[in-house]
């Protein structure tokens, strides 16, 4: 992955990781990787979890940035999702979330869309 593209996904995150704690969120894991996948953000509000995927573009000649989140990623979310509390952590409810980033060429945020419960 190219410099450039990293810093866009990191510039993403950065700002899905701002909103959930604004929410009362705690970040449990960023990047969260095992052999299958990795799961952007995971985190945590009393007994709520929150697995999150994060879509950083800086246009829409692709689409918008959550419509990039198909029916096969939502399900490799959930399996990822399995997996993570497999290892152990308490969990109450599980929720999947999608954040649509729309950044700037220097990497601002211009918008921000936060997709509760997406899937």
């Amino acid at each position: 992955m190219s410099p450039d593209r990293r810093a866009k996904g990191r510039a993403g995150e950065d700002a899905a990781c701002a909103e959930l704690s604004r929410q009362g969120f705690e970040i449990v894991e960023r990047n969260w990787r095992v052999r299958e996948g990795e799961v952007d953000v995971i985190a945590r509000r009393g007994d709520l979890l929150v697995f999150a995927e994060v879509k950083s573009r800086t246009g829409t000649a692709f689409g918008a940035p959550e419509e990039s989140v198909t029916p096969a990623k939502a399900r490799r979310l959930r399996s990822l999702a399995a997996q993570y509390l497999a290892t152990g952590s308490t969990h109450g409810q599980v929720r999947f979330d999608v954040f649509a980033v729309m950044l700037d060429p220097r990497s601002e945020v211009l918008e921000l869309r936060h997709i509760p419960d997406a899937f």
